[in-house]
């Protein structure tokens, strides 16, 4: 899997055409290294100027980078959906943080994927596109469950459900940083990887602990 991100040593125009947002496209060259992170447990290497060319996300979209935000926007509604009965139905408090945490960070990612979305000229999802294909997706009567459920019940099945949901996004960042090109839509990919992990640990410890 290419690197999510690149460590440009002595490059202070790429860093001025990143902060700009400006159409300047990242090069390499010869006398700026770059470092791309291995694999874990994997150690760094430094790329030749001919690969370091290619492995520095572009501005430029790609299908894998559509598809990704328009199959997020779907998967994090479904979230939302399952986080909105948390605050009256949950009975522990760390799960109704939980949940609140969810959608105060997942609301605002939708809102920027729809607006990126419109800017390429792409079709936004409406509320009730497909997602049979989409990993870690709830299905109807588990959704259907989890509204009957409170108290205990409501945090067993919450965790549960939202484990496998965050893995699932997790799943699909990591296919779009194999696949996709654009800078921007690869950092969100980035940020939702690393944040969804921390909250699926999160999860886990809640798990043991109730």
């Amino acid at each position: 899997m290419r690197a999510a991100s690149l460590i440009v040593i002595g490059t202070a125009a790429l860093a001025l055409a990143a902060c700009s947002g400006g159409p300047a496209t990242p090069t390499a060259t010869s006398t700026a290294p770059v470092i791309a992170p291995g694999r874990p447990g994997e150690a760094a290497r430094t790329l030749n100027p001919s690969e370091a060319a290619t492995a520095v996300p572009s501005p430029t979209a790609n299908a894998a980078d559509v598809v990704f935000m328009q199959d997020m926007i779907v998967h994090h509604r479904q979230a939302l959906d399952m986080s909105t009965g948390a605050a009256t139905r949950a009975a522990s408090d760390a799960v109704k943080r939980l949940a609140a945490r969810i959608s105060a960070t997942q609301g605002p990612e939708i809102n920027a994927m729809i607006r990126w979305l419109r800017a390429q000229g792409q079709r936004v999802p409406d509320h009730h596109a497909g997602h049979q294909t989409m990993p870690g997706m709830a299905t109807p009567e588990q959704l259907a469950q989890l509204r009957a459920a409170s108290g205990a019940e409501f945090d067993r099945l919450y965790l549960q459900l939202m484990i496998a949901h965050h893995m699932g996004a997790i799943k699909m960042a990591a296919d779009e940083l194999e696949k996709g090109s654009h800078i921007y839509v690869e950092e969100l990919a980035q940020d939702i990887s690393v944040s969804q992990a921390t909250e699926v640990n999160r999860m886990h410890r809640l798990q043991t602990s109730g």
